[in-house]
This record gives C-alpha cells, structure tokens and sequence, in this order.
C-alpha cells in the first residue's frame, strides 16, 4: 500500500483535530508546536492517529523512505513518492525558508540534501508538497497543501540570482573565499587570521492565502484546509483513492480552477482545488 495527499486529506475530513497540542499531550518528546505539527502530518499521511509510539514507529516505516530534521530539507519523503515540506506558522503573513530557496521539484543531486536523503531509494527527481500548518494557541487553524510546481518557479530562477551573489564575491579585492553550500564564506578577515564571514540566503515566499486569494479559497474562523494541485498530478493519484476523496463530496470541496504559472503568469494551468473547512 501506498500513501499520497488525497490519504491525507481523507483521514484529516473523516477525524478531525484542531488541538493538536492536547491530542499529543502524552508524548513527552514534543517540544515545540512545529514537532507537534510535523508528526501530526505524519500521522494524518499513515493513519495512525489512534496509535501508540511503537504503531507509530511501524506505521511510519511502512510509508516513508526518509524523515529528515529541521536543517536538512525535505522533513518527509513518500516511499516511491512524494518529498514533503511542513511549515509552521503563526500568522498569515510569508514563510521563512531560510537557506533553502522554494522549489518546483526536488532533484536528488541538490548540495543540501544529506547522503541518508539521497541513497533513501533510488530516485533523481520527485515532486515536492509544502504544507503549510497556521497554528496558535495550540489549535491548527488552517492548513494548505501546495504542490511546488504550482508554487515556485523552476529552480533556474533561483540558482540565477544566488549564483549572482556569489560571483560578485569573487570580484572583491583582497580578500579569501572558502568553499562552501552557503552564498559565500570569507576566511582570515582580521590581521590574526582567526575571523570569519559565513554570508547565508534567508529565502522566504508569500502565503499561499495571498498568492491563491483569486481563485478564492476557503476559509473559516475554526479550521480550514485547501489543497492546490495540477490536474495532472490529481490524475496520476490511484483511482480508488480519486473516488475515495470523491465519495466525501458532502463534506469536501474538489473544483477545477485555473491558477497562474509560477513561471510565466500570463499563462494559466489547469488544477484542481480541494477544500473543507469546519
């Protein structure tokens, strides 16, 4: 068996939490809202939000080849499958990505990954999911669900610019670059030779409740979910799980939408948004 975005959602319309805090309260190893989101992800992906940590651990091997950390993007990948993203947040204003530019599509020889995530299966390229977790006062107040390539530009646009910056460095006079996955490092900056710069990119990108607002998504006061997908991507999902998703129609919203392209906005795609609210 496998799992995909429409499990997820699936799992999330038929059991719904909004505390997730409270649900996990018995988990001594939850130390922030952003784990707590995480394995809250996790769970809604494996269908073990009724299991103990053993079911879990078991669970979680059966669907995932990787779970990465907070450093070292992607925090989930499918097994044959999707890589995921999970972002906190507590506003809705844009998520910080820190040094890792958004992307279309994740490709196994990106610099940032780690060797676990490359060798995890064999893989060169997966379609990446961001999902966006708005939480306060221990309550998931919204979550989206966006697939990269209806979100970001191709990894071309963002390569252009750091790789920009990072050969105006080495215009710089007297001074000692070292290598690096970062935008820049200078060595010996002082007469001691004991000092030095790490210069980093501190990516960000617009919330999706901005960026999507004109093929107007849900939203509610309790708890909101939307999904935005290519009709591609939704084709290429099992058809039992189409239908299951389907089947929920009294619950669950699945509209064809026109959005624009990442990478040129005059052109518009065709994709389908998915929402539910409570």
């Amino acid at each position: 068996m496998k799992t995909n975005l429409l499990v997820a959602i699936k799992n999330i319309v038929e059991s719904p939490i909004s505390d997730i805090n409270s649900h996990y309260s018995s988990s001594n190893r939850m130390n922030n809202m952003g784990e707590t989101l995480e394995l809250y992800i996790k769970d809604v992906f494996c269908n073990s939000l009724a299991m103990d940590s053993n079911e879990k651990n078991m669970a979680f091997n059966k669907y995932f080849a990787y779970t990465g950390n907070q450093n070292n993007p992607p925090d989930i990948i499918i097994k044959n499958g999707d890589a995921i993203e999970v972002k906190k947040i507590e506003s809705n204003s844009g998520i910080a990505l820190n040094s890792s530019y958004p992307k279309d599509k994740i490709y196994s020889d990106n610099p940032m990954l780690t060797k676990d995530c490359r060798e995890c299966e064999d893989w060169q390229e997966k379609d990446i999911l961001y999902i966006i977790g708005k939480v306060q006062e221990n309550n998931v107040k919204s979550l989206w669900f966006v697939y990269g390539d209806c979100y970001a530009a191709n990894k071309e646009t963002y390569e252009r610019v750091k790789n920009k910056i990072s050969s105006g460095l080495h215009e710089l006079p007297n001074i000692e670059l070292a290598e690096t996955n970062e935008l820049g490092r200078v060595n010996r900056v002082d007469p001691l030779g004991i000092t030095y710069l790490r210069i980093r990119g501190m990516w960000g990108i617009e919330n999706p409740n901005k960026v999507f607002d004109y093929i107007n998504p849900i939203k509610s006061e309790k708890f909101y979910l939307n999904a935005i997908l290519l009709n591609s991507k939704y084709n290429s999902f099992p058809e039992s799980d189409r239908k299951s998703l389907e089947n929920l129609h009294d619950k669950v919203s699945i509209k064809d939408v026109k959005i624009k392209s990442p990478n040129n906005p005059t052109k518009l795609l065709d994709a389908k948004l998915i929402s539910f609210n409570l």
